[in-house]
């Protein structure tokens, strides 16, 4: 594989994504790739840049971007992390949202669906305390074939058994031909679309709960402050934002804050500065 190829590989897929595929990264593309390779009749990446360079229409280039997009996911994932949306955040959501009984949640990155259905299993298993309340997940991916995945909800034994236990699986699934289905009551809480999170998200309702996890990872420092832009944008002003552990906002924006006791979890700076006032003025009232 020539140097000149690997860019022109790369420079696709920043194109479409904003993601860098950087040189300690670039030894993925040919394993990566080789479905597509098979797919196309092509022998290796020299082959396909020709026929990207020889095709005017943007399907292969779009396909070759899909087959690079790492879309590793599974249930329940950092299942501390849930547990402290479960525990802390989404009481103190319920409480803010208490007369308009809707909660907001976006799933950004959500590859083949796995966390958003993890957020609706969460309202499921707890129907009493959810009883009249309108869960609306909206889960997006950059990736085409991601969301064609995830709207079919088909997951293989390997798939379903990844972070579920057998009672959640009996629970909330269903054996079909085609793999584990979902049951309706949580497919329904979830609408699934294709989206950069690069690009603004058009919508009427602002998001409580937004979940961005190891998504940022593979952005440059000013493409992670413009998406940090972007969800900001998307988000309540009370909102909370959950990041992957590995990534944080400190000294990439001004926008979010770090929520005190709360690792992996941020505030707008707005909504982190009246808590911080707040919680002082309760210590100083109970002083």
């Amino acid at each position: 594989m020539t140097n000149l190829s690997e860019q022109i590989i790369a420079d696709l897929l920043l194109e479409y994504t904003g993601q860098e595929l950087t040189d300690s990264r670039r030894w993925r593309i040919g394993s990566a790739l080789s479905g597509l390779f098979r797919e196309r009749g092509l022998d290796n990446v020299e082959q396909l840049v020709v026929l990207l360079s020889e095709q005017r229409d943007n399907v292969l280039a779009k396909e070759t971007v899909d087959a690079l997009l790492n879309n590793e996911t599974y249930f329940f994932r950092d299942k501390p992390m849930f547990d402290q949306l479960e525990n802390d955040v989404l009481p103190r959501i319920a409480k803010q949202n208490e007369k308009q009984k809707r909660i907001s949640i976006w799933s950004a990155g959500c590859s083949t669906g796995q966390e958003a259905l993890t957020l609706a299993m969460m309202f499921a298993d707890q129907p009493m305390r959810w009883k009249g309340w309108t869960i609306d997940i909206l889960a997006t991916d950059v990736s085409n074939k991601a969301i064609k995945a995830a709207r079919n909800a088909r997951y293989t034994q390997f798939e379903i058994q990844r972070g579920l236990g057998v009672g959640q699986m009996l629970q909330h699934f269903e054996e079909t031909s085609q793999g584990w289905q979902p049951d309706r009551a949580i497919r329904d809480m979830i609408t699934f679309q294709q989206h950069n999170i690069l690009e603004p998200m058009v919508r009427a309702t602002r998001f409580d709960l937004v979940l961005c996890r190891n998504v940022l990872l593979y952005f440059c420092a000013d493409t992670r402050r413009r998406a940090f832009d972007r969800l900001v944008e998307a988000m309540a002003p009370d909102g909370w934002l959950m990041l992957g552990a590995g990534e944080t906002s400190v000294g990439h924006t001004d926008a979010f804050i770090p929520a005190r006791k709360l690792p992996g979890l941020y505030r707008p700076f707005e909504a982190a500065e009246a808590t911080e006032e707040q919680e002082g003025t309760n210590l100083a009232a109970a002083r």
